[in-house]
């Protein structure tokens, strides 16, 4: 095993610690445009990612597959679905990004791909340690001079434009020009060294690391490390900003509510007043001073003697203030919901009424479901009426709506009859007679006939509403989502 890479950027210091809290081969060049390479893709088959998985199944040598690779994927290839991929008419304009080649998920070309990826993260590795040292006081001088170009940045934000330019000369041109020129061995046969004349090395490539070298093992020991760091920040985060945000202790989410408002609200009208350049220095200093060994044992001896009573004490402030001033007792929200009893008629125009369904819509002559001919939807059942999702019952039986005239004005239901007295049904009009022209019904007063005694004018449908009242259904803290 090759004890390092050439011209790599691998982080060959200190391994990235693993934060722990309490309680290659390069890809082949492509001669063709976009336009064929996509026409290309969709042309083998229905799938991209059984096209991948043919591919690897078939003994393609195009990524070293192994034997064990070509398997797997025989295994992928039959469960996984294929997807159907439509035909594109493509246009002469190739930039638009649905024709960038995405390939779909396969093992093989996944593997290859960490292959590449991890020979040529090293440079990110070497930068989180070199950042590691600066913030951490490893050197000195080197966090004071850090410091320094903060300092100038905070007071005169508009350096930084300048830092760019600057790092490419100190970190890219500076360097690159040294490896061209080295300076002579340290011996005092030599004298004074020159930097001008010919240049004496070749001038330096970036190679990604060699997979057998241990440069490529440091990078998967770092980006092991990484991953770690990332799930325990993650999930550490969470359970910090979680349970005061998501309302589960809704008095506590209030008040962070109510705060995070009014402070909006104030910087709103007052930023421009504030001291930015100066907050920013106090900022950079004091974040940068934290990261000292001496100033973090000091505060470690120190938290339980002096932080500790004044952060409980600040606790029980802000939950005496919660609880007086935070009112979360208001009665959950209530409406009225309603269910429409149909009943129709048995036996002809003398038959008698036969109950139907209990509908959420009154199924009224001019109707979408009556025109269209589809039958009412509904229950058969009176007791088999519940509540809409998140809802329930807010007393114990429905009321029969007496204003029957009222809905029917309110939805401009047309061609029926309305009862005012009894049982208040609202009938069908009788199909010979029901030419359902919008008539306005006066309040009060019943629709007048021009002949006979009205009940031989009804049609086959008739209908009343009941009503009842329904409130907002209350979650408890150990109810799941899926269980309200």
């Amino acid at each position: 095993m090759d004890e390092f890479t050439a011209d790599a950027f691998v982080n060959r210091e200190e391994p990235i610690p693993a934060i722990a809290v309490s309680g290659s081969e390069t890809q082949s060049s492509d001669s063709k445009g976009k336009r064929e390479r996509v026409k290309e893709s969709l042309a083998g088959g229905n799938s991209k990612l059984k096209d991948k998985l043919q591919d690897a199944g078939s003994g393609s040598n195009k990524y070293g597959y192994s034997l064990q690779d070509r398997l797997f994927s025989k295994l992928l290839q039959q469960v996984i679905p294929a997807e159907e991929i439509e035909e594109l008419d493509l246009a002469p304009d190739v930039r638009s990004s649905k024709y960038i080649n995405r390939p779909s998920f396969s093992l093989p070309l996944m593997t290859n791909n960490f292959r590449r990826f991890n020979a040529r993260i090293g440079v990110i590795f070497v930068f989180q340690n070199r950042v590691e040292r600066l913030l951490t006081w490893r050197t000195p001088s080197h966090t004071l001079s850090f410091l320094a170009v903060c300092t100038f940045v905070c007071l005169d934000p508009y350096l930084l434009s300048v830092l760019p330019l600057a790092a490419v000369l100190l970190f890219v041109m500076v360097p690159a020009y040294l490896a061209r020129h080295p300076p002579p061995p340290s011996s005092k046969n030599y004298g004074t060294y020159a930097m001008n004349g010919p240049p004496l090395a070749p001038a330096r490539t970036i190679k990604p690391a060699g997979e057998m070298s241990k440069d490529f093992f440091r990078n998967m020991r770092d980006l092991q490390n990484s991953m770690d760091d990332f799930s325990t920040v993650h999930d550490l985060i969470l359970k910090i900003i979680t349970p005061p945000t998501n309302f589960s202790n809704e008095p506590l989410s209030s008040t962070i509510f109510l705060f995070l408002f009014v402070s909006s609200c104030l910087l709103f009208i007052t930023s421009h007043l504030l001291p930015w350049r100066f907050l920013a220095l106090i900022v950079c200093w004091t974040a940068t001073a934290l990261g000292h060994p001496s100033v973090q044992q000091l505060l470690l001896s120190n938290h339980e003697e002096h932080l500790a009573p004044h952060e409980r004490t600040a606790q029980s402030w802000l939950d005496a203030w919660i609880s007086h001033d935070i009112i979360l007792d208001a009665p959950p929200e209530t409406r009225e919901v309603e269910v429409f009893e149909l009943q129709r008629r048995k036996g002809g125009p003398n038959g008698e009424w036969e109950s139907w369904m209990f509908s959420p819509t009154p199924y009224d002559p001019l109707s979408p479901q009556r025109i269209s001919g589809d039958r009412p939807k509904g229950t058969r059942f009176f007791e088999d009426v519940e509540p809409p999702k998140g809802w329930e019952w807010g007393d114990k039986k429905w009321v029969l709506d007496l204003a029957s005239q009222d809905w029917v004005e309110e939805r401009m239901v047309q061609g029926v009859e309305v009862e005012i007295e009894g049982e208040r049904w609202v009938g069908d009009l009788a199909e010979k007679e029901g030419t359902y022209e919008m008539k306005t019904l006066k309040k009060g007063k019943a629709r007048e006939w021009e002949e006979g005694s009205g009940h031989s004018k009804m049609g086959d449908w008739r209908r009343r509403r009941w009503v009842r009242m329904v409130r907002r259904k209350v979650v408890s803290e150990n109810s799941t989502p899926g269980n309200s």
